[in-house]
């Protein structure tokens, strides 16, 4: 069961939760942990390991980097939530870009309606997940671009919303390159993501920022 401390719960115990909207859960006291919402259920994500939470960090900062440079739009992250419809889940992406000319979607406690760019860092608990029922969200939800990372199996899929509303492959280069179509000129080295430490300075110097 739940404990409630100054308003928020302490625990999360899913099946004692009622079925709540979005609009409820939206203001239901879930600050300190990393939730989703899925059929008028409160769904707890499972803490991410070291690797995960790495990777994701190294793909905040540099996305961050470059879309202040360029003064693009604003890069968010876990455990802010969007829901890309209204029939749709809310979920909370790893890390996600809105545009300049879609920062209206950007509420105060969540962003209403698609992201142009989403990443969701893979986890062996999440794989089913974000390959699957987010990849299936999200494209039917209109996200411009998805980039499925998995450090365990060192695999990275990138994907573009093509006219039909249909996720297409986005293909990196011979060299391993994989270049956004969002953010044009905002480019990965795939070699990158499984460099420990990650060489964010290498990063930096390769984007010119």
């Amino acid at each position: 069961m739940s404990s409630i401390t100054n308003g928020r719960p302490e625990t999360l115990d899913p099946a004692a939760l009622p079925r709540m909207t979005y609009e409820e859960f939206l203001e239901w006291p879930h600050e300190n942990h990393h939730v989703e919402w899925v059929n008028g259920r409160v769904v707890p994500m499972p803490p991410v390991g070291t690797e995960h939470g790495s990777v994701a960090v190294f793909l905040t900062t540099l996305l961050n980097l470059w879309v202040e440079y360029h003064r693009a739009g604003v890069v968010l992250c876990e455990p802010v939530n969007m829901k890309t419809g209204p029939q749709l889940p809310g979920r909370s992406p790893d890390v996600f870009f809105v545009a300049n000319e879609n920062l209206s979607r950007v509420k105060k406690t969540f962003v209403d309606g698609p992201a142009d760019l989403v990443i969701e860092v893979v986890s062996p608990e999440s794989r089913s997940r974000d390959e699957g029922e987010k990849f299936s969200e999200y494209e039917q939800g209109g996200v411009r671009e998805y980039w499925i990372i998995d450090p365990e199996r060192r695999q990275a899929g990138f994907y573009q919303l093509d006219a039909k509303g249909i996720f297409r492959p986005i293909a990196p280069t011979a060299q391993g390159v994989c270049e956004s179509v969002v953010l044009p000129g905002l480019w990965l080295k795939l070699d990158w993501l499984w460099q420990r430490p990650l060489p964010l300075h290498d990063a930096q110097r390769a984007l010119k920022l």
